[in-house]
């Protein structure tokens, strides 16, 4: 038996005519390289089906044109490239084509003060589609950061006071007692309450450059400026307590802040975020969402 012999039931037509949005395949083992190095990622994979009395699609050309994004960077233009493969074996059938990407980049970040460094695990999505208004690719990135509520350390704060001044009451201020009531349980009475909180980043792209992903979660760590940590000495333990004592933040103010940031990238089309800060006071979490130049 030969090929010409095999039966091709899907390019029979359908008893119900009738065209469909999308057809394809979900959760594709497949490797990508991103950042330089090798990721295992999976790809949901489709094309519209337009012709209504078609049975259905080719999924192994699908399936096949995959392999253009083992070998090469991954960036829009090879994005395009592979969604214009899809309609091209699909001519007189589909045209709308997409193509959703998810893995974890592992990048290695140094620690805040010592020599030490560690690597963190960023969750990320590509989703690039093909339709008859254009090319269109948009990155989605997921990140970890330290968030200090401005309330609770103002609330500590007036406890500190409130403690200085039974203490100290009718006693002469000398340094020395002092600087030992500030370094002990006594002294420091209160402190204020912050959680792991984390950002969702969604980004338009354009179709030429990059897949600005580490440009990305430097951008964004730094203008949160509490990252969270690897591989820490007690130096550096100490100079993130510090970062968080100067960068107390609610969501709205973590929302602005990255918002303001993504406003002035020019390689950026468009971008729409969200951060959740998982509440240790609270059982419920608080959330903060913003756009810019973002259809719904």
């Amino acid at each position: 038996m030969n090929a010409i012999n095999l039966p091709d039931i899907a390019s029979q037509s359908s008893a119900q005519a009738m065209p469909l949005d999308w057809v394809g395949m979900c959760g594709i083992a497949l490797p990508l390289l991103l950042n330089s190095q090798r990721i295992a990622a999976r790809a949901d994979v489709g094309v519209s089906l337009d012709e209504a009395s078609a049975r259905g699609i080719h999924m192994s050309r699908l399936y096949l044109a995959l392999e253009e994004l083992e070998q090469e960077e991954l960036a829009p233009a090879l994005l395009h490239r592979v969604l214009t493969r899809f309609l091209d074996s699909h001519e007189g059938l589909s045209s709308s084509a997409s193509l959703k990407l998810r893995g974890e980049v592992l990048l290695q970040r140094p620690a805040l003060v010592s020599p030490l460094a560690g690597w963190k695990a960023y969750p990320f999505e590509v989703i690039a589609r093909q339709d008859r208004r254009g090319f269109h690719v948009e990155l989605h990135l997921q990140l970890a950061y330290s968030s200090t509520c401005p309330c609770s350390a103002a609330l500590a704060r007036q406890l500190i006071q409130q403690r200085f001044a039974e203490d100290f009451d009718g006693r002469p201020l000398e340094q020395p007692r002092v600087l030992d009531w500030l370094g002990s349980s006594k002294g420091i009475v209160a402190t204020p309450h912050s959680q792991r909180s984390h950002a969702q980043l969604w980004v338009r792209l354009g179709r030429t450059g990059a897949l600005a992903l580490r440009h990305l979660v430097d951008l964004a760590e730094q203008t949160l400026g509490t990252a969270v940590q690897t591989a820490v000495k007690r130096a550096d333990e100490q100079a993130f307590a510090l970062a968080n004592g100067q960068n107390l933040m609610f969501c709205e103010d973590a929302a602005r802040r990255l918002s303001g940031a993504l406003r002035e990238q020019e390689w950026l089309e468009g971008f729409k975020l969200r951060v959740v800060h998982a509440e240790s006071l609270h059982a419920h979490d608080a959330v903060a969402e913003n756009s810019w130049n973002w259809a719904a």
